[in-house]
């Protein structure tokens, strides 16, 4: 994910994979035509090349690719690029201008270090699926990669942390030590802070937040749901009014936030009463027009269909050689002068290892031979 996110806006990345194998991605998740779908997102804008970095002719490529190159993202358990002779120290003597970022389930330090470690488990250490999930239920683990993706987003920003630096003090590269657990942890800010000043440990309270009410999903009349936070208390006072209860507005149990908090049993059931006799399209109509804080909770048939995605181009559609037309998430966020591109999706395994190659001057005798012996 950081090498494509770098990669819409311009980075020409090179996805080094095991030849005949290839990176995993390929073979997981939901498949048409025998087609991984995420591998064609995940891996788009970005070129393939095999490369078996245990042989000699193999490192000696990928020591030659480093010579040029502005960034390497590695994921493996820390100590294999060491154990093949290909460690940042001897990278960053080949180019002291590189930056490394190197992503782990744990990090490079620590006695869990050595642990394997994915997305599911960096969401589970990180203390954030102990909090989510409804009071009397399990701790929730996300139908979606969160870990990975949140890593992903914190691994662009330090790539271009560690570019910029590289910029401002005299060309000198460094490696970035990330592990996935880690940018979740951040984000458990708040609940950190309770636990470290006031000894309150953070459980699961469903949808609603321990700082703020009201804040919850609740179901219209039609089935619908919607989410709310009344974030100020203007937004509040707004909600009241649009409701028509001008007598939760006066209700000293609700007079702010703090006590909202504390009295969130009463006030759910009331605003859920309230929305419970309305369609959500009255919801909406009703709340937008008196500025507070909702939003339809959709689906992806009904994202598809939306007419603010259209207006952003939140869908882009792409051609691609084994599937045909593919609409897929638009790059995030917007540049005025520099806008990112989704160009291609995910490529073929080895698709642009001779044209790599080649790019380093060799010949096609000499690109034949490395792929007899297996180094390609």
């Amino acid at each position: 994910w950081a090498a494509s996110y770098l990669g819409e806006f311009g980075a020409d990345v090179i996805k080094i994979e095991q030849p005949g194998i290839g990176d995993h991605q390929r073979r997981w998740g939901t498949k048409k035509n025998g087609v991984a779908l995420m591998w064609k997102s995940l891996s788009r804008n970005k070129r393939s090349l095999t490369l078996d970095l245990r042989k000699p002719n193999g490192a000696e490529i990928f020591r030659r690719l480093i010579e040029t190159a502005d960034v390497l993202i590695e994921n493996f358990r820390p100590g294999t690029l060491e154990s093949w002779g290909l460690g940042p120290d001897v990278l960053l003597a080949v180019n002291p201008r590189l930056v490394v970022l190197r992503v782990t389930g744990y990090g490079q330090t620590g006695p869990y270090r050595s642990q394997p470690g994915f997305g599911t488990v960096a969401e589970g250490f990180s203390g954030f699926s102990h909090v989510v999930g409804q009071e009397d239920g399990p701790p929730t683990l996300a139908n979606l990669p969160l870990g990975d993706g949140v890593a992903g987003l914190t691994g662009a920003f330090a790539i271009m942390v560690g570019l910029h630096g590289r910029a401002n003090n005299g060309g000198r590269g460094q490696v970035i030590d990330l592990s996935l657990y880690e940018p979740l942890f951040r984000l458990m800010e708040p609940a950190l802070l309770d636990y470290d000043q006031l000894g309150v440990a953070a459980s699961r309270i469903g949808n609603r937040s321990s700082h703020l009410a009201p804040r919850n999903a609740y179901r219209c009349a039609d089935g619908q749901w919607v989410s709310l936070s009344c974030g100020t208390q203007t937004i509040w006072e707004r909600l009241c009014t649009a409701m028509e209860r001008g007598d939760l507005g006066a209700d000293p149990r609700f007079a702010d936030n703090q006590k909202r908090v504390i009295n969130v049993e009463a006030l759910d059931a009331e605003i859920a009463a309230w929305m419970s006799a309305h369609p959500r399209e009255e919801v909406l109509q009703v709340m937008n027009a008196a500025q507070v804080a909702v939003g339809p909770i959709l689906d992806l048939p009904t994202i598809f269909k939306d007419p603010h995605y259209a207006a952003r181009d939140d869908l882009v559609e792409v051609a691609d050689p084994d599937l045909g037309r593919m609409r897929l998430a638009n790059v995030v966020p917007r540049f005025s002068d520099t806008p990112g591109r989704v160009k291609t999706t995910g490529p073929a395994l080895g698709q642009h290892s001779d044209e790599i190659l080649g790019e380093l001057g060799m010949s096609a005798a000499e690109i034949a031979s490395l792929r007899a012996e297996g180094a390609i």
